[in-house]
C-alpha cells in the first residue's frame, strides 16, 4: 500500500534565505522551483531520495503545510481510504514534473483527524 514518505511540505517567510539555510547547514540541494497558483512561490531541496518542500506566499498566509506518501497502487489505496471514510480534500488528478528527468504523476488529498493535508502519490 504505502511505500515511503515522498517529501513534506512547509512554509517559509522568506524562500531565498530558506533555501540557502537548508543548503549551507543541512547538506540539501536546490534541484527546481516554480510559481503555483494563488502567489506562491515553491522550492524543491534533496537530500539523498528525501524532498523538502518549502512553500512561500506572498501574501504571508500560512498555507500549504502537509506530507506526502508514495503508495505502489493509487486507485485502489484512494478507493480504500474513501471507503473507511477519510475525508477527501482535493480529488485524484494528475500532475506535472518537479524537474525534467521526472514524469508527472497522480496526486490526491486527503485530511487527517485535525485537519492536516496528507498528500498520496502514485
Amino acid at each position: 500500500m504505502f511505500k515511503r514518505i515522498d517529501h513534506v511540505a512547509i512554509h517559509v517567510a522568506d524562500l531565498d534565505r530558506s533555501v540557502k539555510f537548508y543548503e549551507r547547514h543541512f547538506g540539501f540541494k536546490h534541484y527546481f522551483q516554480h510559481a503555483a497558483g494563488s502567489g506562491a512561490q515553491i522550492a524543491y531541496l534533496k537530500l539523498g531520495d528525501t524532498v523538502l518542500e518549502l512553500t512561500h506566499h506572498s501574501d504571508g498566509a500560512m498555507v500549504g503545510f502537509h506530507f506526502c506518501l508514495e503508495t505502489d497502487n493509487f486507485d485502489e489505496t484512494v478507493a480504500q481510504l474513501q471507503e473507511n471514510g477519510v475525508k477527501l480534500v482535493r480529488a485524484p488528478h494528475d500532475t506535472a514534473a518537479r524537474e525534467p528527468r521526472e514524469n508527472g504523476w497522480r496526486r490526491v488529498v486527503f485530511a487527517g483527524p485535525d485537519g492536516e493535508q496528507i498528500e498520496l502519490r502514485g
